[in-house]
């Protein structure tokens, strides 16, 4: 019989001995940040909407590279969110989209290319999915012009050849009148005809549901809702219902998340509720970001300015987004779509000689 000495009443734990992992452990926000950062470092932002320009237009000075506390956007902070591209809204207010509208646009054309001029150690003006890659490897912030307002074209496609000559690369087709509730006019189709001949892509955010189901169908290159975010999750009249993102996801187009508490919800979870949304129902490849940063709006709690994006991509991180889900969505989708309207033009310019068609001609 053993001796009962021998026979321990407790449990002990050799030095050999391992105790399992928590197969569970708790993650810290701290720790999502951190590879938020470091993801982003290889994937950055490429931000969908900025009014930057129109917001600087009344400043008597400001230095983007050193930074400009009177607007949301400078250099240090894109830096800081690790933006690598964004396209500069040239968009008009109600008021200035009558008579003076070609006008007004290529004053905020002029304006946005001076600043970006002022600031050759920060930005560089891009045209191309290459050029933007350029400029991320020479440590620049690639700006690409758009969207304009349809109104600039002042129901002219030579207005538009010009204005694509000038840079843009973003037409918005709201309020155009040959984009209305009943769909597109004839010269409404010449118009998108003409754009993917130019590689100029359509911006559908705010435009009727009618514009929308006509150009997803005719337009041969993807086209964008560059501040468009899913009805099901909050109802605003500029978001999208599951019918027409879905049919964004077949034409393989992008819906861009806009950072606005209006549309989008005052928390970091709520953005995030809608980028989980939009993935589902377009898939992955269909949804990006918009900022709308510098252009009056709300943003929500934590995404106050553009140098915020981290904590946006911690909490998908937290949420189980893939590494590839989330360089989808801030950087390959936008190059991806941008690729394609370049190579849908340069194709479109062997084929077909530009139009001179305008609203007027009894054809249009």
């Amino acid at each position: 019989m053993a001796d009962l000495h021998d026979s321990p009443t407790t449990t002990e734990v050799g030095e050999d001995d391992s105790i399992p992992d928590d197969p569970f452990p708790v993650v810290s926000h701290a720790e999502f940040l951190e590879r938020a950062q470091v993801l982003l470092a290889a994937h950055p932002v490429a931000d969908g909407y900025s009014g930057l320009p129109r917001a600087l237009g009344p400043l008597p000075w400001y230095d983007l590279e050193l930074g400009e506390a009177a607007v949301d956007t400078d250099v240090p902070r894109l830096r800081e969110g690790h933006v690598g591209a964004l396209f500069w809204s040239l968009d008009l207010p109600e008021e200035e989209r009558g008579g003076r509208a070609v006008g007004a646009t290529l004053e905020q054309l002029d304006l946005a290319r001076r600043v970006v001029g002022r600031h050759p150690e920060g930005l560089r003006l891009v045209r191309t999915a290459g050029q933007i890659i350029d400029a991320r490897h020479c440590g620049r912030v690639a700006v690409v012009l758009g969207p304009a307002s349809a109104a600039a074209l002042d129901d002219s496609l030579g207005i538009l050849r010009v204005l694509n000559s000038l840079g843009l690369r973003v037409l918005s087709l709201a309020g155009a009148a040959w984009a209305d509730r009943e769909g597109l006019t004839r010269f409404g189709e010449e118009v998108i005809r003409e754009m993917n001949r130019l590689g100029v892509l359509a911006d559908l955010s705010g435009a009727p549901e009618p514009v929308l189901a006509r150009v997803l169908a005719l337009s041969k290159t993807p086209v964008l809702c560059t501040r468009s975010a899913a009805a099901a999750v909050r109802p605003h009249p500029a978001n999208l219902s599951d019918a027409l993102l879905v049919q964004l996801g077949e034409q393989q187009g992008l819906c861009m998340v806009p950072l606005t508490a209006e549309q989008s919800g005052p928390t970091v979870p709520d953005v995030a509720d809608h980028l989980d949304h939009v993935r589902i129902v377009t898939g992955p490849e269909c949804v990006a970001l918009s900022g709308s940063y510098d252009t009056g709006a709300a943003h929500p709690r934590d995404l106050a300015d553009a140098s915020r994006y981290p904590h946006l991509i911690a909490e998908l991180l937290r949420r189980g987004w893939s590494e590839t889900e989330l360089s989808l969505l801030t950087w390959e989708n936008v190059q991806r779509v941008l690729r394609s309207a370049d190579f849908t033009a340069r194709a479109a310019q062997r084929r077909r000689e530009p139009t001179p068609a305008t609203a007027a001609d009894p054809e249009a």
